[in-house]
């Protein structure tokens, strides 16, 4: 289910960068603001797959990145490659590094997130800490630059919870800036939210070969 919109800035225009492109993979780094795939009704249909459909009519969804993040994004352009890639997802042997900017000071190094994630059902699409109905999910962080009024983190994340990055921090008390969702008092005093996928690792469908992807944060 893609992510409704909390705003009504248009997405943004021009070109995706591509990062990688070969017989089994395309790789891109996805702008802030631009859904992964169509919402529903006309007014949602563009979006990051159907811009790269353009160019690569066979491309494939592999994962998802919330509308509001940046940064890289890997897809199948096989049906072999789509299975293989999801199953490395969902047995959690791709490694994916983010990095966020967030409210106040974290006076901690590095550290863990271990709780539970589940639907906020009367405030969909938001997500809370549920400790009886919610999915383990796993969250690693460590501290770049920490300031009084914010901190500059990156954050590994062990699962793929819905929301998962924007939730852990929230419940450290250190929501991601310009999060319309999590931290709407912060929105407006930001272009964007301020969380970028820097790095994803994974094996390649043919063959096996590590390989790592990188986006320099634009932030």
């Amino acid at each position: 289910m893609s992510e409704p919109l909390l705003t009504d800035s248009a997405p943004p225009e021009g070109e995706i960068p591509v990062l990688h492109a070969d017989h089994e993979l395309l790789v891109v780094d996805k702008p802030a603001g631009l859904l992964t795939v169509p919402g529903k009704g006309p007014d949602l249909a563009d979006c990051l797959i159907a811009r790269l459909a353009e160019a690569f009519p066979e491309v494939l969804l592999v994962h998802r990145l919330d509308r509001d993040t940046s940064g890289v994004m890997v897809f199948a352009l096989t049906h072999h490659a789509q299975r293989h890639l999801g199953l490395q997802f969902e047995k959690r042997q791709t490694k994916k590094t983010y990095v966020a900017r967030v409210a106040g000071r974290m006076e901690e190094k590095a550290g863990e997130v271990d709780l539970p994630i589940g639907v906020d059902w009367p405030n969909r699409p938001r997500q809370m800490i549920d400790p009886e109905n919610g999915r383990a999910a796993l969250t690693g962080w460590k501290v770049q630059r920490a300031r009084e009024e914010e901190t500059r983190v990156r954050l590994y994340p062990r699962t793929g919870r819905s929301h998962q990055l924007r939730v852990h921090m929230l419940s450290l008390g250190h929501p991601i800036l310009g999060d319309p969702l999590y931290a709407p008092e912060t929105a407006a005093d930001y272009p964007r939210m301020m969380l970028h996928a820097e790095e994803l690792r994974l094996r390649h469908p043919d063959g096996g070969r590590g390989m790592q992807f990188r986006a320099k944060p634009p932030f």
